[in-house]
C-alpha cells in the first residue's frame, strides 16, 4: 500500500504546507528519538522540537553540512544495521564520498519517487525505456529508474553506460521508445549512428531523459548542449535533478518549465550567501528536509546547488514549485579577474564549439592568491578553422568577458585525467585551489 499521497502535487498550496507541517512534527520526534547526530544536536543548542511548529519555524534549527555528513556519517543512522538493506555512497564529486544505508522502506520510498517523476515526465506503463546508466558501483540513479520504471509497470531494458555499439544494437533489437542517459552520451550516439549509417532519425526513440548534466539555461531555453541534440535528433528532452542525499528528484513536465517539487519526499528552502530566503526567481543555495526516510534522514540539509524557484500553478496542472537547472555548485564558484562565474557557464562555450572533442576544466590558486583557469582541449578535425585557438578564445571573451589558459591535447590524455577507477562520473572540473 502506498503511504505517500501520490495526488499532493494537485492540491492548493495551503493543503501542501499542512501536510508538509504534519510530516515535519513526525520527523523532529523521529530523528530526536533514534539519531544521535539531531539528538545531541537539538540539546547544545537548547532546541525543544515541539517548539517547530511550522515550515517557517524551520529557521530556528541550524543547518546540517556535507562536512557534517563525511565527519559523523554514522551518527546520522536511525536504524539497527539488521535493518539495512542496501548500502550506496555519494558520487564524491566535491570530496570523500559519504556512505548512506536505505532500509526497505526507503527503497519503496526511492521506487515511488521515480515512478512519479517518470509520470510527471510524460511516462507511462506503454513506455519501454533503455538504460544507459550503471546500476551497481554503489551507485543510487541506476538503481531508483529500475525501481521507478517498474513500479508504474512500464518496460526496461538494462544496457549500462559506455558500449554505443551494444546501445544500437539493443535500440534496433527491442526498439524502446526512450531513454534514460547522459545529455552528453545521446551526441556520442549520434556520432556513432551518421559515421555507420544508422537511421536514427527514423528509430524508435521518441523522449530521453536526461541526467547528470544540465540541458536548459535559467530562462527554460535549451543550452547549447541540448540545441546541438534537438538539432541533431528531434526527440522530446526532459530535465531531472537529484541527488543522493535527498533521495528523491525534481522532474520535468512536459511544459519544460522546471523540476516539479515532490512535496510529500522533500521539504526544500533557497538561502542566500548569508543564510537568508531568497525570493521566487532569486538564485538562492538549496536546503532540503527529507520526509519519508528511514534509514538516514536530513534536517535543513544544505546542498551546494544554487538553483532558481518558481511557484504558481503550472500549465500540467500541477500546484507545485519548480526548480530551474543548477546554475553552479556554491564551492565552485571561480573568481576569475574580477569575474565570477561557475563552471556550466564554461561548459556551455566548450559544447558550443564542435570541433572541441574533449576538455578538463582546473581551477588553481596563483601566486597572489586568486584563481587561475586552465582548460585541457582536445580538438577533432571536424570543421575545425585554422585559426581556432584565436576563435575558442574569442567564444569565452564575448561571453564571459574573460578568457582562460588553454592547452591543447589528444583526447586520450584528456581521458586520462577524466576517467578515474573509483570514481563513477567522468571528471570535466578539477579543483586544486587552495581552500
Amino acid at each position: 500500500m502506498n503511504i505517500f499521497p501520490e495526488d499532493i502535487d494537485y492540491r492548493s498550496s495551503e493543503e501542501i504546507k499542512k501536510y508538509q507541517e504534519e510530516k515535519l512534527k513526525e520527523l523532529l520526534s523521529y530523528v530526536n528519538k533514534n539519531s544521535a547526530f539531531y539528538s545531541e544536536l537539538f540539546k547544545k543548542n537548547n532546541i525543544n522540537i515541539n517548539d517547530i511548529r511550522s515550515l517557517n519555524d524551520l529557521q530556528k534549527l541550524p543547518f546540517t553540512s556535507k562536512d557534517d555528513l563525511y565527519l559523523r556519517n554514522d551518527d546520522f543512522l536511525c536504524v539497527s544495521r539488521n535493518k539495512i538493506v542496501d548500502y550506496i555512497t555519494t558520487s564524491g564529486t566535491l570530496g570523500d564520498p559519504v556512505t548512506f544505508a536505505l532500509t526497505d522502506a526507503d527503497l519503496e520510498r526511492l521506487a515511488y519517487n521515480e515512478c512519479i517523476s517518470f509520470k510527471c515526465s510524460d511516462g507511462s506503463p506503454d513506455d519501454i525505456y533503455q538504460l544507459m546508466v550503471t546500476l551497481d558501483r554503489r551507485f543510487m540513479a541506476g538503481l531508483a529508474y529500475f525501481l521507478g520504471i517498474k513500479k508504474m509497470g512500464a518496460g526496461m531494458v538494462r544496457v549500462g553506460n559506455g558500449m554505443i555499439e551494444l546501445q544500437w544494437d539493443t535500440i534496433l533489437r527491442i526498439k524502446p521508445n526512450a531513454l534514460v542517459a547522459v545529455p552528453s552520451f545521446i551526441l556520442k550516439l549520434i556520432e556513432y549512428a551518421e559515421a555507420n549509417g544508422i537511421d536514427y532519425k527514423n528509430s524508435s526513440i521518441k523522449k530521453a531523459i536526461c541526467i547528470g548534466e544540465a540541458l536548459r539555461n535559467p530562462d527554460f531555453s535549451l543550452n547549447t548542449l541540448g540545441q546541438r541534440i534537438k538539432d541533431k535528433w528531434d526527440i522530446k528532452l526532459y530535465s531531472t535533478y537529484a541527488s543522493t542525499e535527498m533521495s528523491a528528484a525534481f522532474a520535468d513536465c512536459g511544459q519544460e518549465k522546471g523540476g516539479h517539487h515532490h512535496p510529500e519526499l522533500l521539504i526544500a528552502e533557497f538561502v542566500d550567501e548569508h543564510n537568508n530566503p531568497v525570493s521566487e526567481g532569486q538564485a538562492g543555495e538549496l536546503v532540503i528536509t527529507t520526509l519519508g526516510v528511514e534509514g538516514m534522514p536530513l534536517i535543513r540539509f544544505k546542498t551546494g546547488d544554487v538553483v532558481q524557484h518558481f511557484n504558481g500553478k503550472c500549465g500540467c496542472g500541477r500546484n507545485t514549485m519548480r526548480v530551474g537547472p543548477v546554475i553552479g555548485r556554491k564551492k565552485e564558484m571561480i573568481k576569475y579577474k574580477g569575474t565570477s562565474l561557475y563552471p556550466p557557464a564554461l561548459y556551455d562555450i566548450l559544447n558550443e564549439m564542435e570541433f572541441v572533442e574533449n576538455y578538463v576544466i582546473e581551477v588553481t590558486t596563483n601566486a597572489i592568491g586568486t584563481d587561475d583557469i586552465l582548460i585541457h582541449i582536445a580538438t577533432n578535425g571536424y570543421n575545425r578553422p585554422a585559426d581556432f585557438e584565436k576563435i575558442i578564445k574569442d567564444h569565452f571573451r564575448a561571453k564571459l568577458r574573460v578568457a582562460p589558459t588553454i592547452s591543447f591535447e589528444t583526447s586520450e590524455q584528456i581521458n586520462k585525467i577524466k576517467f578515474n577507477e573509483i570514481k563513477r562520473k567522468p571528471i570535466v572540473f578539477i579543483d586544486r585551489r587552495n581552500n
